[in-house]
């Protein structure tokens, strides 16, 4: 069965370019081009992967509103921002809303499928864990203490209170805890999340990780960063 992109970009010339390409190697790809357009496609006819630009028909922060908005609906649809914004301010937002991956336009096609494949083992990868964990215990203590993880719903608790974060997040903040205060490199968390992106982007997620927790306790500072060799999680 051919997997299914829903592909949102205002340039229509850019649309075209990237819906054929995707098209060529057996997607099935829905293009929209405002808004307002995706919002009610992405309900009507629900794809199992997102491509979406950051501005659209120039609305600055259009794309950020759709992916916020796909994330209340559907929490664990990979979205994956396609954007000529490289600044870190814009990476750091997409991702703090729920996205999955942050590619700016000028990468290859080639390496664009690659991190659409990824996204898409991974998203088999949790459907394969949940149905296994559907029938027996699925939740599990961490050995970093005080943090709790339910890998049947893909929920972190911290202090007793659910941690807001996406199915990436989850993971990766789950392999920091089971490394027992080791180092995590980055290449090593992309492998425990199960994709393969810029280590600006892993670092994105940390932040993200970060501040769900600052959410619950103001004071929070057990995440480390440790500078030229990746992350690690302080027990207690």
């Amino acid at each position: 069965m051919r997997r299914h992109i829903a592909l949102i970009e205002d340039e229509l010339v850019i649309l075209d370019n990237y819906a054929d390409f995707l098209a060529g190697l057996g997607f099935e790809v829905d293009k929209y081009s405002s808004k307002a357009g995706a919002l009610s496609g992405l309900t009507d006819r629900p794809p199992e992967l997102v491509l979406l630009d950051v501005s659209l028909n120039g609305e600055r922060d259009a794309g950020f509103a759709v992916c916020a908005d796909i994330r209340r609906h559907t929490p664990l649809l990979p979205v994956i921002f396609l954007s000529s914004h490289n600044n870190e301010i814009d990476r750091i937002s997409g991702l703090r809303l729920g996205a999955d991956d942050y590619i700016t336009k000028d990468v290859s096609l080639d390496y664009l499928v690659v991190r659409i494949e990824a996204l898409f083992r991974r998203r088999d990868a949790y459907s394969t864990t949940h149905v296994l964990n559907a029938s027996g215990a699925a939740r599990e203590k961490s050995t970093a203490a005080d943090i709790e993880f339910d890998t049947h719903r893909s929920i972190a608790t911290w202090r007793n209170q659910p941690l807001e974060l996406t199915l990436t997040q989850f993971w990766i903040l789950q392999a920091l805890c089971h490394a027992n205060g080791r180092i995590k490199s980055h290449s090593e968390l992309m492998r425990s999340a199960k994709i393969t992106v810029a280590p600006n982007t892993i670092s994105a997620h940390i932040k993200a990780i970060h501040e769900a927790f600052l959410r619950i306790e103001s004071g929070f500072d057990r995440i480390r960063t440790e500078r030229g060799r990746g992350y690690r999680w302080i027990p207690i």
